[in-house]
């Protein structure tokens, strides 16, 4: 079945020219003389991916471009908070690797792949050009995605059904700045850990595990985004936000969130067949290719940030 995605009114359509997307605004050029070879690729029917961050220290911008070079698909979802707004206006922050992202994003588009872009809470100010197509790039509020075996799936980011985002903006920027500080603990944790030739582990993510309120606010997100999405008669929803990875069944709705680039590294990825699964990128800087690892279709690959 072929695929579509819609917004709330209407149907996106690719538009018959493209101007190239305003590169400069995030600091990306696009490499000159020649074209981008890319390496051997996965392919993929869909790719979901959200919550990098991108112009923070806490974004795996290396892991997140080795990634975008190594899967193709027919179509790319940016599912909120790529670009984080909340910290660019406080301190800029945007180094080479940062820019390769939006250069490998680029070379995608120019590819034929179609890229839309569904805004976050850290990428709010995107949300008045909701409906437009920027550079190629198509912005909308929300989208529907029809898979291969033809089952509708809700994307959305998520951040409408966080109570402490919704009504409580200030805590949620107090806790977006105490999740940071912990981001960069767990970077010197993890530079001891590489010392001694041990994998990456998350610190922030076993201790919020251990939380029970924690876990009450991620059984309270998924729940309530699955009730919207049975009463909006669809099948299932994708999401990101609270930077926890998972599938599972809740009744008769399917959720997927496809976890972020700041600790986890996964994203959400569709097959020729309609098959979902969740792909945690392992790179290591001491070998000189990345593997992905697909967890289980109800397994946990990520943590929780509620902002």
């Amino acid at each position: 079945m072929a695929e579509t995605a819609w917004s709330e009114t209407k149907r996106f359509r690719r538009p018959a020219r493209r101007a190239d997307l305003p590169a400069a605004l995030l600091g990306a050029r696009r490499p000159r003389g020649g074209h981008h070879l890319a390496p051997a690729q996965r392919r993929h029917r869909a790719i979901f991916i959200s919550d990098t961050h991108l112009g923070t220290r806490g974004c795996k911008a290396e892991m997140l471009a080795d990634f975008l070079a190594k899967n193709a698909c027919e179509t790319l979802f940016l599912v909120g908070d790529i670009v984080d707004g909340w910290r660019l206006r406080q301190r800029w922050y945007w180094p080479e690797a940062h820019s390769r992202v939006v250069q490998e994003l680029l070379h995608k588009i120019d590819g034929g792949t179609r890229v839309i872009y569904v805004p976050g809470n850290h990428d709010e100010a995107l949300r008045p050009y909701c409906g437009r197509t920027i550079g190629g790039v198509e912005v909308t509020k929300e989208a529907v995605h029809e898979t291969a075996d033809g089952r509708r799936l809700l994307v959305i980011h998520g951040d409408q059904f966080d109570g402490v985002i919704a009504h409580a903006r200030w805590l949620a920027v107090l806790g977006d700045w105490a999740y940071s500080a912990a981001l960069r603990v767990n970077e010197v944790f993890n530079l001891a850990r590489r010392g001694l030739g041990l994998p990456y582990w998350s610190l922030s993510a076993y201790l919020k595990q251990k939380v029970k309120n924690a876990a009450r606010f991620i059984a309270r997100f998924e729940d309530a985004l699955a009730r919207d999405v049975h009463l909006k008669g669809l099948d299932g929803v994708v999401c990101g936000h609270i930077h926890h990875a998972a599938i599972k069944q809740i009744g008769d709705i399917t959720y997927h969130n496809d976890g972020d680039w700041v600790e986890s590294c996964t994203a959400l990825v569709e097959d020729a067949r309609g098959n979902m699964e969740i792909l945690h990128w392992a790179s290591s800087r001491r070998e000189s290719r990345s593997a992905a690892f697909p967890t289980a279709a109800t397994g946990e690959a990520a943590s929780l940030a509620p902002a």
